[in-house]
């Protein structure tokens, strides 16, 4: 399942799939390596929320830019 997640002023793409350990995965696309979990839906999105502005934050301080999300397709 894809969700579009509103992330401050930016707009992210979150993918939402059953993990092997009965949580909900939650992984953005646009941030390699951004990923996080919860015991439901709902606490994933929160999570995830928190993850992609420590994410951001670090892409900051590295001066690294922001990417953008660039929705293609949905499979």
């Amino acid at each position: 399942m894809s969700t579009l997640r509103k992330i401050g002023d930016m707009t992210r793409q979150v993918l939402l799939y059953p993990g092997e350990d009965g949580y909900v995965v939650a992984e953005v696309p646009s941030l390699p390596g951004c990923v996080s979990q919860g015991k439901s839906r709902e606490e994933a999105l929160a999570n995830v929320r928190e993850a992609i502005a420590l994410h951001e934050d670090v892409l900051r301080e590295r001066q690294a830019g922001l990417t953008v999300d660039e929705f293609i397709a949905l499979i």
